[in-house]
């Protein structure tokens, strides 16, 4: 898919994962993405900034920003940033917050990209979230989205206005590997699991939320996986 200038900008958060690989899809069709990349000393640092380049590289998009954001990994206090915290084995009837939860993270991405997009012009910042996950992530409910970007509205220059687009928070994984198979979005060069680099673990939350969500797709998730549980 190329993208065209004439087209608003948008900035999309994509951290190479399934659902900001399939909202990059979705904001390519009427946006000219500028998409943004959040390292944060996370497990899966590496692979995850590769999978990032490759599907902006997929799509052609020359407006990239990968930013640092040592701070979280300062505080800790997640298995994805605090390698002497096991990863949790997925556990996927839970209500807690998992010991996976960055504290507060999509709000120091959407803070960033508000900056940035405020310097591009953009007109809505798209970010990936799915309320499916939001009984462990609390910043992944559309209340947060909405009260962020009341937040950017407040604290932006006069002339500045840019929405908050979750295009796939209502969707359960099945949806969104459908929605991504319609539109063609290079899934295969995706990348979720919390803890390996080279194949993907196959029992971490992320992991059999993917797994589950392309079985219920009737296809088959594309990555390599160590072992492969019928979630």
């Amino acid at each position: 898919m190329k993208t065209d200038s004439a087209k608003p900008v948008a900035v999309v958060a994509m951290s190479g994962g399934l659902d900001s690989c399939v909202t990059a899809a979705i904001a390519a069709q009427d946006y000219e993405p500028a998409l943004l990349h959040v390292n944060y000393g996370q497990r899966t640092e590496a692979r995850e900034l590769k999978a990032f380049n490759d599907i902006a590289d997929f799509y052609g998009v020359k407006r990239r920003l990968v930013i640092s954001l040592d701070a979280l990994k300062a505080i800790g206090h997640s298995s994805l940033t605090d390698f002497q915290m096991p990863v949790s084995e997925a556990n996927l009837e839970s209500t807690e917050v998992p010991a996976s939860y960055v504290p507060f993270r999509n709000a120091h991405m959407l803070a960033t990209a508000a900056s940035w997009g405020e310097v591009l012009g953009a007109k809505a910042i798209f970010i990936g979230a799915v309320e499916e996950d939001s009984s462990g992530y609390p910043d992944c409910r559309a209340a947060f989205y909405r009260a962020f970007e009341a937040a950017i509205e407040e604290g932006t220059k006069p002339e500045t206005h840019m929405r908050i687009i979750t295009p796939v928070i209502t969707l359960n994984k099945a949806a969104i590997v459908k929605e991504g198979l319609r539109l063609g979005a290079p899934l295969h060069l995706s990348w979720s699991c919390y803890q390996s680099e080279d194949k993907a673990c196959g029992v971490c939350d992320s992991c059999a939320l993917r797994l589950r969500g392309f079985r219920q797709a009737g296809v088959e998730d594309p990555i390599p996986y160590a072992i492969r549980p019928n979630y």
